[in-house]
């Protein structure tokens, strides 16, 4: 965990960037340790009830606002806009790592990160179970596969383009087991589902020698459910003639309806608030 007070600012204040301003002004594991420096929402009248200074009505006046570490919690396509911006400043702690699916983006911010500016990029694992397990397989070339399988009830999800197409379908068809909407690399996912597969992307970004292109992401509707699941199957060498090396997770995480965040997540939200930043250039999970 970095030391000192930070001062962190908040970019986007829906349901997440609420707990998470909340938190830091009142819970008292973040005393002493973590400061508002400021809360920016696209409708300004969202925020209006905190105190003023607290308010950043304009995104290009972040720098004023002097923050340590500045948390997305908005759009992926704020990393798009503002992300290296924010790099040159402060550390950065994207929540809608989807955004990473663009390529270039995805260079541009991890060469940022690696910069010699001090500040660092900082990836939540969110509801990613056992990230720094994946990432030191991958450290040490051991991961040779990874698939990640997210299961959500209808309500739960968010979708663009072709897969929004489908759920209506399974939807309208009245279907109550589970169907699988997408199987396939992680890169082309994340467009089809910017809200709803942050932790698989987070996933791909740990496992940075197979990246967005070949880890395996499986999105799979269920009307029965009422929690998200997350499935991780990581997969490592093999002896010759032998059986690989292989772990496999589940993660249960109880949802109120039509959530795109699952309960436990909010705090999982807040441990990698406490963990991140301060620790200089590069690329960590937190």
């Amino acid at each position: 965990m970095a030391t000192g007070v930070r001062r962190i600012g908040i970019v986007g204040y829906g349901a997440v960037g609420q707990y998470l301003t909340r938190t830091v002004l009142e819970n008292p594991r973040c005393k002493g340790l973590l400061e508002l420096a400021f809360v920016y929402a696209r409708d300004s009248s969202a925020t209006s009830a905190l105190p003023s200074d607290l308010q950043l009505e304009q995104l290009a006046d972040f720098a004023s606002k002097r923050a340590d570490l500045i948390v997305e919690v908005a759009h992926p396509d704020i990393s798009k806009k503002w992300g290296t911006t924010f790099l040159h400043q402060a550390d950065y702690m994207p929540a809608s790592t989807t955004a990473f699916a663009d390529v270039e983006l995805e260079t541009l911010l991890i060469t940022e990160a690696q910069a010699k500016t001090g500040f660092g990029l900082y990836i939540p694992r969110g509801a990613l179970w056992a990230a720094e397990d994946i990432q030191r397989m991958a450290n040490d070339d051991s991961l040779k596969a990874l698939t990640v399988t997210m299961k959500k009830a209808p309500h739960h999800l968010k979708l663009c383009g072709s897969l929004q197409h489908d759920l209506e379908a399974y939807v309208a068809s009245g279907a109550s087991g589970e169907t699988v909407l997408y199987d396939g690399p992680v890169r082309q996912l994340c467009p089809l589902a910017p809200n709803n597969v942050n932790t698989i992307a987070a996933a791909a970004l740990a496992a940075h020698t197979l990246g967005l292109d070949r880890v395996i992401g499986r999105l799979v509707v269920d009307a029965s459910l009422q929690k998200h699941i997350v499935e991780v199957d990581a997969v490592g060498p093999a002896k010759p003639g032998g059986e690989a090396f292989c772990v496999t997770s589940t993660r249960s995480n109880p949802a109120e309806i039509g959530a795109v965040t699952g309960d436990a997540t909010y705090a999982s939200f807040l441990n990698s608030l406490l963990a991140a930043g301060g620790h200089g250039d590069g690329v960590h999970f937190c």
